[in-house]
Parts: structure tokens; sequence; C-alpha cells
């Protein structure tokens, strides 16, 4: 048996068979365990931590997983790249240099993130005063911990190109599990300090479990895993110029997905600072189904890549993922609409009840961002790398609608949903016509980026 619970047949190094629905359900099945673990534990951490912060710092605390977010995204972007790169490699039976190369850019990476760092240190304090953050070094951690999630998103990458998915599910539930202990426990001793620190200890714990993961992985395989045997092998090439054209359609997808996520909550925050506080409450629960859904396609992003790549499509693994961010995103649109202040007033105190007019608009316009953001992951696998121009547009939409609604908490929201409606819309169009250009075009031509080379070619691409 794989470490996904899928025989090993199926999900072998080049990872590219089909698999039947019942095995793709239960290769899909710890995610979803995971996913709803972690989501959960992300949830009540937000929640408990309201208890400890004055509505000042919970709105800061807001503002720095804004930022955690948008470091998070050249994370994904990587993800991204690596995906496509490692289906690349294990189809063309020549798997056996991901190993070396991902432990390059990981060397790379560590350097990088040690740079960072140190910069973000000697500027922290202007920059905390340009935000408004009181505890200033709060952002230190933050940002050290969006560095830390890139490296633990490349990691991952490579656990779901393979289809290892039950050691992906082990290392999400590691990273919600002890960032929720984290920041409870620091919050309650060190206030928003301590929640920073607590996002920050489970980033680090979740990169020591998933490269010890990988270390057990490599080590059972040896040197010789990769697919057919050396004489019958040709690569498919996914050189240095693919990976950076992917990663950087990726990363600017990712960037403007931020944007779209938090780009209300800087502009209300930022006008009406009074009722940032307020509007943090609404935004937290809202804006946890976008994380779930963030969990839900490290199963989405692989799928989709390794049947693109032989001339099929992965709608229906788009429909479980659709399907399971349904369930709690209904739960959640009833209670904002039945009982807003009273939900509120129970989780975070009657001091957040003001947000209550607009926490039904605001849930379901992250509901729909959810539904575009897994239409982009979709697009990305299937390497549409021009999914950045419906993004920009919606982007573009949601600044200037959050801003002409002004001081307006309920103006805003609904700015949000308006515009969040317009881009769902739209992706799901450039969906509809990429599976019919994909039909109609697979067994006429062969993809650009797929080119055939002589097995005896293993020199590592950049």
């Amino acid at each position: 048996m794989s470490q996904s619970g899928i025989p090993a047949s199926s999900v072998d190094l080049q990872g590219s068979r089909d698999l039947p629905a019942g095995r793709e359900v239960a290769g899909f099945q710890p995610l979803v365990v995971a996913g709803l673990v972690a989501s959960g534990a992300n949830l009540l951490s937000t929640v408990f931590v309201a208890r400890f912060l004055v509505p000042v710092q919970y709105g800061a605390l807001t503002k720095l997983l804004g930022l955690f977010l948008a470091l998070s995204m050249p994370g994904m972007a990587l993800m991204v790249g690596v995906v496509r790169r490692v289906t690349a490699w294990d189809a063309g039976a020549v798997g056996e240099r991901v190993v070396a190369w991902v432990r390059h850019v990981h060397r790379v990476g560590l350097l990088s993130l040690a740079g960072l760092v140190a910069v973000v240190w000697l500027a922290h304090q202007p920059i905390a005063d340009a935000m408004r953050l009181p505890g200033s070094t709060a952002m230190v951690e933050v940002v050290c911990a969006g560095g830390v999630w890139v490296l633990i998103a490349m990691d991952r990458g490579v656990l779901q190109s393979r289809r290892h998915y039950r050691v992906l599910a082990a290392n999400l539930v590691v990273e919600g599990t002890t960032r929720t202990a984290g920041m409870i426990v620091l919050a309650a001793a060190f206030r928003l300090q301590g929640a920073a620190l607590g996002i920050l200890l489970g980033e680090l714990a979740a990169l020591v479990h998933v490269r010890w993961a990988l270390w057990r992985a490599d080590a059972h395989a040896g040197s010789g895993v990769g697919g057919a045997p050396p004489d019958e092998a040709r690569a498919v090439v996914h050189s240095g110029r693919d990976l950076v054209t992917d990663v950087a359609a990726a990363a600017l997808s990712m960037g403007l997905l931020a944007v779209l996520q938090n780009a209300d909550v800087v502009i209300f925050g930022s006008r009406s600072p009074g009722h940032s506080g307020a509007y943090g409450a609404i935004s937290v629960p809202s804006k946890a189904l976008v994380y779930l859904a963030i969990l839900l396609v490290n199963y989405l992003l692989p799928e989709t890549s390794i049947r693109y790549r032989q001339g099929g499509h992965a709608l229906r693994q788009m429909g479980y993922t659709l399907g399971l961010l349904a369930v709690p995103a209904v739960v959640l649109l009833a209670g904002a609409s039945v009982m807003p202040s009273r939900i509120l007033g129970l989780v975070f105190g009657t001091r957040y009840e003001a947000g209550a007019a607009g926490f039904s608009a605001l849930v379901l316009s992250m509901v729909l961002l959810c539904v575009s953001f897994v239409l982009a992951v979709y697009l990305l696998g299937t390497g549409w790398r021009w999914v950045v121009v419906p993004l920009a547009g919606g982007s573009v939409l949601l600044v200037v609608l959050c801003w002409l609604a002004g001081h307006s908490l309920v103006g805003t929201t609904h700015a949000d949903l308006a515009a969040q409606g317009a881009l769902a819309l739209t992706l799901a169009v450039v969906v509809a016509w990429r599976h019919r250009h994909t039909v109609v075009t697979s067994s006429s031509a062969p993809r650009r980026e797929l080119v055939l080379m002589p097995a005896e070619s293993t020199t590592t691409p950049a």
C-alpha cells in the first residue's frame, strides 16, 4: 500500500494512472478530515484569542493574519510550480531528479528567509507604525512564519504530486493544532505578541514534520526511483523557463487572491479604524472558509495537473472540492442570516455585535471567493496562465467598490459581495471554455510543453 492508502500500483511515483472513483474518494478522505480539523482549529484559535485582546489588538491581529496570508501566497505559487515540475518528471520516468532539486531549492530558500527576517527586523518599527500595529515585534514573527510556510509549501507540492495524501493530511493537522494551541496559550500570557509567536510555532512544527516525512520517503525509495528503465525512458521536459513562468503566473494569481480576500479589511480599517474590531469579528469566521479551500486544493491541484497531461480533465475532482466546501458554507451562511447578533455575542462578546448587519453579506462574498479560488487553482493546474487577467479585473473592481462604500460597514460588505460575484461568474465561464477547448484539441495536437527527449539526457534543469 502507498502512503495515501491507495495501492502502490495505482499511485506509483509516476502518478499518472487514472484511479477508479472509489479509490479517488479513499485517497481524498484523509485530506477532508485534516482540512476540517485544521480549519476548525484555526477558527477556534481566532475565537479564543479574541477573549484575551482588547478591540484595537484584535483589529491588529486581523491585519497580521492578512499579512501572513499575503506572505504565504508565494508559497502557494511555488507549490503550483513544484507540482507541475514533479508530475512532468515522474511522467517522463526521471523522478530521481526531484530529490537533488528540492534540496537545492531548500538551501536557497533558507538563505532568502534569513535575509528577509534581517531586513524586516531592522525596519519593523516604521512598518508597524504605518500599519498601526501595537506590539511592533509581532509583525516580525508573522513575517518569519510566512517565510517558513513557503518552505513547507514546496515540500507539500512534492507530496501532492506523488499522491501521498495521508502524509500531507498529517502535516496539515500538525500545523493547525500546534498553531491553535500556541496562539491560545501564548496570547493568554503575552496578548498580541503571544498570538504572533503561536503562528510562528505552528509553522515551525509543520516544517520539521514535512522535512522528516520527505526524508523517510527518500530513504525508503532509494536512488533508483522514477519509473521506466533508463533505456526505455522518455523525459517530459519542464525546464527552468517553464518553472519560472508557472511560478510567476501562480504568484500573480495568488497575490491577487490575497487582495480579493483582504482588501475590504484594509480599506475599511483605514477609513473607519474605530469599527475595525467589529469588522474583524465578522471577517474572521467568514474568511475561515477560504482557509478550508486552501487546504482542499492540496488534492485538486495535483489531480488536475496529472490528468491534464494525459489529455483529460479533473472536473469530477473539482466537484468533490466544491461539494465539501458547500457544507460548512451553508451552515455558516444560515447562522449569519438567521441569528447574526447572537452568534457574534456568544463567540466574541457583545462589544463586537455592531458587525451583525453585514455578517451574511460578507459570508456569502467569501463563499464566492472560495469558488473563485478553486476555479483559479484548476486553471493553473492545467497550465492556463492567463487566469491573472480576470483575477486582476476582480481585484480592481473590489478596491474601487470598497473605497466608494466609504465608512459604511454594511456598504463595504455589499461592495465585496458584488465584486466577488462578478469574478466567480467570469471564472466559471473561463473554466467551461477551457474544458471545451481541451476536449476539442487534445486528440489532434500535443501540448506545447510536452517535449520528448532521449532517455540518456538526465541533466537536472534549473
